[in-house]
């Protein structure tokens, strides 16, 4: 079993003191992985290992819009649901920026799911509570 919880990447958490993130001017991705997939939280940047395919679902994975803001002292990053036609299996995905170090964080599906027509990823409503990304 590769897939063993959600985490957030260790790269990204450095990266966040280092400047190398900004989800303001980045370009952020979600690709898709079968269980093949071994991805972590010591996971370093998108690899096409384990990658899922099927539908119009292409290398890479869709790009994300991000939304940015600060609630309750909370400071929080929320996205875009992304959705692919077709039929898709996929166990989880990784949020990730291009190049080396980009890999921001690996999110777990729990089992494989599978999609008939539509396979869509659904983020939680943006507040400080339950986006995926918060920094209290």
């Amino acid at each position: 079993m590769a897939f063993t919880g959600n985490f957030t990447c260790n790269v990204f958490k450095s990266g966040l003191l280092d400047g190398n993130f900004d989800f303001s001017g980045n370009t952020f991705r979600l690709a898709l992985y079968t269980n093949s997939a071994t991805l972590d939280q010591n996971t370093t940047e998108y690899t096409t290992t384990g990658e899922a395919s099927g539908g119009n679902y292409v290398a890479g994975g869709q790009v994300l819009t991000p939304t940015v803001a600060i609630s309750n002292e909370v400071a929080f990053v929320t996205f875009a649901n992304v959705s692919w036609t077709g039929v898709i299996t996929a166990r989880g995905a990784l949020i990730y920026k291009a190049g080396a170090n980009g890999a921001v964080c690996v999110l777990d599906f729990g089992s494989d799911k599978t999609s008939a027509a539509t396979f869509q990823v659904q983020f939680p409503a943006a507040t400080s509570t339950s986006a995926i990304i918060r920094l209290s």
